[in-house]
């Protein structure tokens, strides 16, 4: 193994991050923050050579399981791997408790907001601005009003996307409530950190996160309570899906049948499988097909994704869909500025994890603040995901800044405007050298007889130099993240 004594690489990238970051690593130069220490030691023995061949180790890894996803080009998909940074984010014990008390509390709310907008419609009735923001959102199905969710739990799987800002405080930046995708890079990436770089979990009290599947199943089978032993499926789109690795890699583990659309049958408000066997009912669906394509009686007629008769047979009782149908106005990202005011409301507590200053464009007085200060905000699309549909206004050339004011303008009820979060920093290798990359968190939630989050989540890293977009689609990376366990606790047996 190739060694240096010097502070090298990591000190080299830590410390060139600028004094407005918040340098996870680093508080001052030569100073690690907590959880660090062990950590920047034993990655200080290694130079470049040995970085680029754990680098392409881990690759090779990553390429052998076929871990990947496609980016659309066109008509086209592309497959790719997904990028893999080896150095690991720290988190510690106290700060993950309060992480996981915000996000328990957020998504408790919006199951409660969602369960009102499809009934009595109460929060409706009290907030005006809501009331127009929910009736006028793309993704608010009128049709499922009166709908029962199995269990009376509409969210089942949310993905929260968590940012830190330059004084290391985490802010919700997105809700993702109806089919998240990347706990199965999370699950990836702590295998194969732990092939290529085992040594780097020696001493430290690492929580597991590989009781995600368990703890998933177990809240499927709960959706179906008359049956003694349920069978679950995931309905995926198919093969061209960008996260169909994801759904392939979750069927495995939960030892259940990864089925698409033409495999599944709806007879007198049931649900069948098709097998060599013949018809298997199916009681619990845990679909990753959109609304839109889910069953096309209700949504696309075109769609051939989804099964005919599905959105009837689960308003019957006969099959439970997780997640529930309708979700999608709680990922509008107009209605996200409303969450604060949700958990006032539904549960009569401040809410633990703050909102990015959000400024509707549909609002007179904050559209004229957005375009006043065009240069200087980042700009979205509500119904956009995945980094599409944004201005970054710091990075924008004039023809992009005059093209979203024509659109802002034209579509205001389309748009948001939030400052520019300067997300925090880690160290990240691009093949020859380390180099400081902005970085965010999305920590998955399950909910079922209890809300649960999974120790970690999945840090994006932006690899692009000076990027802030920390989407794969858009050329981000990710990395293994470290919940420490607290004393008392069992860590991880690596």
């Amino acid at each position: 193994m190739s060694t240096t004594t010097e502070p090298g690489l990591l000190d080299q990238a830590a410390q060139g991050t600028g004094a407005h970051l918040f340098n996870e690593m680093l508080s001052a130069p030569g100073r690690p923050r907590p959880g660090y220490g062990p950590l920047l030691r034993r990655l200080r023995r290694h130079d470049p050579a040995s970085w680029k061949q754990r680098h392409e180790q881990a690759q090779r890894a990553f390429k052998s399981h076929g871990i990947t996803f496609t980016v659309y080009q066109g008509e086209r998909g592309i497959e790719k791997i997904f990028p893999f940074d080896l150095l690991p984010r720290v988190i510690q014990a106290g700060t993950w408790r309060h992480l996981e008390r915000g996000l328990q509390q957020r998504v408790r709310a919006l199951n409660h907001f969602l369960a009102d907008i499809y009934g009595d419609r109460r929060i409706l009735a009290q907030n005006r601005a809501l009331h127009d923001i929910v009736m006028s959102s793309a993704q608010f199905r009128r049709e499922l009003c009166g709908f029962p969710a199995a269990r009376g739990v509409h969210c089942n799987v949310a993905g929260i996307d968590l940012v830190r800002d330059e004084r290391g405080v985490f802010h919700v930046l997105e809700d993702n409530l109806r089919t998240p995708s990347g706990i199965s890079y999370v699950l990836a990436n702590r295998q194969i950190l732990k092939r290529v770089f085992p040594e780097l979990f020696r001493g430290y009290r690492v929580r597991p996160v590989e009781s995600y599947c368990h703890q998933l199943l177990i809240n499927l089978r709960w959706l179906a309570p008359r049956v003694e032993n349920p069978t679950v499926v995931i309905l995926s789109p198919g093969i061209y899906n960008s996260a169909y690795f994801e759904h392939l890699y979750l069927a495995k583990q939960m030892g259940v049948e990864l089925v698409e659309g033409s495999d599944l049958a709806v007879d007198n408000d049931r649900l069948f499988m098709r097998t060599t066997e013949g018809l298997k009912q199916v009681h619990v669906v845990y679909r990753r097909v959109d609304d839109d394509y889910i069953d096309p009686i209700f949504g696309r007629r075109d769609s051939i994704l989804g099964v005919a008769g599905l959105v009837n047979a689960c308003r019957a009782g006969g099959v439970a869909v997780a997640n529930a149908f309708g979700n999608g106005v709680a990922d509008d990202k107009a209605v996200y500025a409303f969450v604060p005011e949700m958990i006032r409301y539904y549960l009569g507590e401040d809410a633990i994890l703050p909102n990015v200053p959000t400024f509707l464009c549909s609002d007179e007085k904050q559209r004229a603040h957005v375009l006043d200060h065009l240069p200087e905000m980042v700009v979205k699309k509500v119904s956009e995901s995945g980094g599409y549909g944004m201005l970054i206004g710091p990075a924008a050339s004039a023809e992009q800044l005059e093209t979203f004011r024509r659109r802002i303008i034209s579509r205001p009820r389309d748009y948001i405007g939030q400052p520019v979060v300067p997300l925090s920093v880690l160290p990240a290798f691009d093949g020859q050298t380390l180099v400081p990359r902005h970085q965010d968190l999305r920590p998955f939630v399950l909910c079922g007889d209890e809300i649960t989050v999974t120790p970690g989540g999945l840090t994006r890293v932006a690899l692009r130099d000076g990027s802030l977009v920390v989407n794969s689609s858009q050329g981000g990376g990710s990395r293994d993240t470290w919940v420490l366990a607290a004393q008392g606790e069992e860590p991880d047996d690596a």
